[in-house]
């Protein structure tokens, strides 16, 4: 495993501005300290200041829908109590409840947005993405009935939604 320190930092950030995109990228850098669900999360900066952060791309089945508990559980192993960078978009950086929007990566330098695709514990949210690597992860954990789609019905969150 490789240390955590400044230095890996440093080169994170510096991997995520050559990768990411073209777009300019801002960074958050902290803690997780507390996990609400499958694709929110609450991160403790340096500073200790907090801020609430949303995964970009992705939509996690909600509280009490099934597989729900799941991705809640998949986020918290992922990333609870390690320190994470969440790289957004500063000139869209928060949804309308003021969470960041933002691709998190924990120490191991892995993505947590598309991990969860990739497990079949999100759905990839086509409606504010049009990322296709994430598409191409739902395809794939699809075919492989792997989370929620072993469930013959699943129903997405954002119909769940609807229907409270």
């Amino acid at each position: 495993m490789i240390p955590f320190n400044r230095w890996t930092l440093v080169l994170l950030s510096l991997f995520l501005v050559i990768n990411l995109s073209t777009a300019q990228k801002a960074y958050l850098h902290g803690k997780c300290v507390g996990v609400a669900d499958g694709d929110s999360f609450t991160l403790l900066d340096d500073d200790k200041k907090t801020f609430k952060i949303r995964l970009a791309h992705v939509d996690c089945p909600e509280k009490g829908q099934p597989f729900g508990k799941n991705a809640k559980q998949f986020t918290a192993q992922f990333c609870f109590g390690q320190r994470v960078v969440v790289a957004y978009d500063p000139a869209k950086p928060t949804d309308r409840y003021g969470r960041v929007i933002g691709v998190v990566f924990n120490s191991q330098q892995q993505e947590l947005n598309y991990a969860l695709v990739e497990a079949g514990l999100a759905w990839h949210f086509k409606k504010y993405s049009n990322d296709e690597q994430y598409g191409q992860a739902e395809k794939n954990a699809q075919r492989l009935q792997k989370g929620l789609w072993a469930d013959p019905w699943p129903i997405e969150p954002w119909n769940w939604r609807k229907k409270k």
